[in-house]
């Protein structure tokens, strides 16, 4: 069993924070005073308080830490692409982290070491084989995402250098046998349930699915489908870099869906809702986190009103604390998806550093009998790198913001 922590709130009445967290349909006005999503039958309220772990693992550890000079992890994944978003999500709050660390900690000042892959997995290898050649590099946050990561994971395992994924949600990843893999966050098998519980906190009875050629895409929308059972009305797949969706939004049309669940990235979820609305079609958008982004609302434009989302993250703007760090080297851009597990995770192999390990072989075994919490979740890994804190939450679209509305049981 977890260790059961003691809990501070961060908000204001207990009694708000319970209904907030609770994700129960509300058929009244959005509490955040945004535009509503015009398809949902049941409005979820917006959460508007999250308890943190009073304690909860920070960067900073004690103060104590020592290391020699030139001790680095590297944060690995996507800094450009079409998806660029969510990984400058993640290397923003490993930023934070080792500022938070560095500051506290002056005899030992860790770099941080940066490699780009644009989330592609014909690219990911050279920047991975990159990382794993620098010696002084002992631990990785990356990579974001589950193409890549199947990419290169065998190339960490030969290295034997650890690393920690915040996003990468593929449940296969855990079947290659590596042992430097961990993840840190719910695999799909989670998230697949999740979306279809969305639906039906929403008020949906008849569900389209679409999912990308990604192996992400792949990997949820078989799991949605089977958690959907006769609530699917149609599937559909879409490509890589499509632009014209026209012949997927009259499938949805004439399946007279109420709800879209879209198994895939925002890069191609924003044009496809754009064009689904331009179509007709008032139900809800559904999307996992590949999705969850601000950049997803901003390139759906008014379309995106209708969007609820689901993810295994926590939503940092809610942190007060995190957020107004977060902000300092985010050029004052809230906290987004998979920010607090960017932070997190740093946070773990930093953890391990100031322990006094000083190679990649003791840095493993100490992220694989680590046992602490975080922000919002518990970091204990099973013998497969699976984390054993399976949180998903939902969310949805706000005038031009994305905001919680509790964990999805």
């Amino acid at each position: 069993m977890q260790r059961k922590s003691r809990l501070v709130s961060l908000a204001a009445a207990a009694g708000v924070a319970a209904l907030m967290l609770s994700g129960c349909a509300n058929s009244g006005g959005s509490s955040g005073g945004g535009e509503e999503s015009g398809g949902a039958k049941n409005q979820l309220p917006a959460q508007d308080s999250i308890e943190v772990p009073q304690d909860a693992a920070k960067a900073a550890g004690d103060g104590k830490g020592k290391c020699e000079s030139g001790t680095s992890i590297a944060y690995v994944g996507a800094l450009t692409g079409p998806n660029a978003q969510l990984g400058i999500n993640i290397v923003n709050g490993v930023q934070t982290a080792l500022n938070e660390h560095n500051d506290a900690n002056p005899d030992c000042k860790i770099e941080l070491k940066k490699f780009d892959t644009e989330g592609d997995p014909a690219k990911a290898t050279g920047p991975s084989a990159q990382a794993v050649k620098e010696d002084k590099i002992i631990g990785v946050v990356g990579l974001p995402f589950s193409g890549e990561s199947k990419a290169t994971g065998k190339i960490f395992e030969d290295a034997g250098l650890v690393h920690i994924t915040p996003a990468a949600t593929n449940p296969e990843l855990t079947q290659n046998g590596w042992k430097t893999f961990f993840r840190g966050l719910g695999n799909d098998t989670v998230q697949g349930p999740a979306l279809a519980k969305l639906t039906e906190k929403v008020g949906s009875s008849k569900v389209c699915l679409v999912q990308d050629d990604s192996d992400y895409g792949m990997g949820l929308a078989k799991q949605v489908k089977s958690a959907l059972g006769d609530k699917l009305a149609c599937e559909d797949k879409v490509t890589t870099g499509q632009k014209d969706f026209g012949p997927t939004a009259q499938k949805v049309t004439d399946a007279k869906a109420d709800a879209v669940i879209y198994s895939g990235y925002y890069a191609e979820g924003a044009p496809f809702d754009n064009q689904l609305s331009n179509q007709g079609f008032e139900g809800v958008f559904i999307g996992p986190d590949g999705v969850k982004d601000t950049e997803f609302v901003k390139q759906a434009g008014s379309a995106a009103s209708n969007a609820y989302y689901t993810c295994a993250c926590v939503p940092g703007d809610l942190i007060k604390d995190f957020s107004d760090a977060y902000e300092k080297v985010s050029n004052g851009t809230a906290p987004g998806t998979y920010s607090v597990e960017g932070y997190d995770t740093a946070t773990v192999l930093m953890a391990g550093i100031d322990s006094g390990i000083k190679d990649r072989k003791k840095l493993e075994e100490w992220v694989k009998d680590y046992d602490k919490p975080g922000y919002g979740k518990t970091y204990k890994w099973d013998d497969k790198g699976e984390l054993t804190d399976k949180t998903v939450y939902g969310y949805k679209t706000d005038g031009d913001k994305i905001v919680s509305v509790g964990k999805i049981d």
